[in-house]
């Protein structure tokens, strides 16, 4: 363990948080940003901070997938609270936080909504957004459930982020063929391990959204619905999402006693929350139950057509205070990410500016120069190449604008010749 100290000696008596894993500054660098402003930050994280340090007043370098250590690490910071929202680290922050008696959502919801299987366990025992599922320790148990279930069903890795390795499957060969690179397939930031490491779900035709909501004390209520888009079927992979202020699934009533019910099923009273659902024809179903704000910058996408801004609840909720919910609807905004049309080493990505419509809020440039991008299944998400955010009156404008800024963007192979100053 590796702590630097704060070398300002000025008086601040805003409440210190702990954030643990504060991850990319393109992913999450606006969250802390905003936090930054409001409270005083110690970093808990694995690498030496860099765009970080400014918005910090210090760091401790500790294994933040180890509770334990960051328990010990912890009894030198006089922290008030525990802030993360990095998925895989969300339970070993639980976990510190219960230990010194802070607030914060109790480790056994969040372990329940880590583990999928454990989620689909507790919505079955409590009446809430049924659907087929079973845990499978092998081919011939994956194959007897699916069998059971019907296909085409879904299979998923147990403990994984992201729709990482999850694949529609239509029938018993086609399970054969993926069923032992699912089962395999692991992330360095993921340590939970099951005897039955893989899920096979009944599967959900209907469009997929995601809901950011505040819970408190029981009460849900959904702040921004994302419509998310989705690409390299049979695989899941999110290749961009729409946040639409006029979304009428605000206002849904069968939507919002579904999320009441999901919540109340895993156990979370006080959280911010990203669910992601599949609106089938029997009603919205549950894909998975997430104790933390949405990833792919869909919070984002939020503040510009609600102004609520996901970093700030999360500061709150780990001081035990209640979040404002208030919202002002104005617009909407979306997120596209931009992928190679094959595997390729990426070379430039140029953009021309002057082609760019007036409704890009940010553009970044995602690859770097002799990075191998390899489409999906062999890749996930790490073969973007850029991602564009644009605010427009609705989502029919921002679609467009989506358009026209992709047209804009071209990335070169690495073998091109580079461009040179005259």
């Amino acid at each position: 363990m590796e702590t630097d100290l704060p070398g300002s000696g000025v008086a601040d008596d805003r409440p210190l948080l702990l954030l643990v894993s504060p991850m990319g500054r393109l992913s999450r660098g606006y969250l802390l940003e905003s936090v930054a402003k409001e409270y005083r930050l110690w970093l808990f994280t694995e690498e030496e901070p860099t765009w970080e340090r400014e918005l910090v007043i210090g760091h401790t370098m500790v294994d933040t997938l180890d509770a334990d250590a960051m328990i010990e690490a912890a009894r030198q910071v006089p922290a008030d609270g525990v802030l993360c929202w990095d998925e895989t680290r969300i339970l070993p922050s639980a976990l510190l936080a219960e230990e010194f008696g802070m607030p914060t959502m109790p480790s056994e919801a969040v372990r329940t909504c880590r583990d999928k299987h454990a989620t689909r366990l507790a919505l079955s025992t409590a009446g809430a957004s049924p659907v087929a599922a079973s845990a499978a320790e092998d081919l011939p148990q994956a194959l007897s459930a699916a069998g059971a279930i019907g296909y085409p069903v879904v299979v998923k890795p147990r403990a994984l982020v992201g729709s990482n390795g999850t694949t529609l499957v239509t029938g018993p060969e086609h399970l054969a063929q993926v069923f032992e690179s699912i089962a395999g397939r692991s992330m360095r930031e993921v340590r939970e391990r099951f005897q039955a490491p893989v899920v096979v779900e009944e599967y959900l035709d209907g469009p997929e959204i995601s809901v950011d909501a505040l819970c408190w004390n029981g009460l849900v209520t959904p702040l921004f619905v994302a419509r998310k888009h989705l690409g390299y079927a049979p695989h899941f992979e999110e290749v961009g999402h729409t946040v639409d202020s006029a979304d009428p699934l605000l206002e849904d009533p069968e939507l919002r006693s579904a999320l009441t019910a999901v919540h109340a099923a895993v156990g979370l009273q006080r959280a911010w929350t990203h669910t992601e659902w599949r609106l089938t024809r029997n009603g919205p179903r549950l894909v998975e139950i997430n104790a933390r704000s949405g990833g792919d910058l869909i919070p984002y996408l939020g503040r510009l057509v609600t102004g609520v801004d996901a970093g700030l609840a999360a500061a709150a909720l780990a001081l035990g205070v209640r979040p404002p919910s208030n919202t002002r609807r104005q617009g909407a905004a979306a997120i596209r990410f931009l992928y190679p049309e094959r595997d390729i080493v990426a070379g430039q990505v140029r953009i021309n500016e002057a082609l760019l419509p007036p409704a890009v809020e940010r553009l970044d440039v995602l690859a770097s120069p002799g990075e191998l991008l390899r489409l999906p299944p062999r890749a996930h998400v790490t073969c973007r190449y850029a991602q564009v955010v644009v605010a427009a009156a609705t989502a029919a404008e921002c679609d467009e604008a989506l358009d026209k800024a992709a047209a804009s963007i071209t990335l070169l192979p690495f073998d091109s010749a580079p461009e040179t100053a005259e």
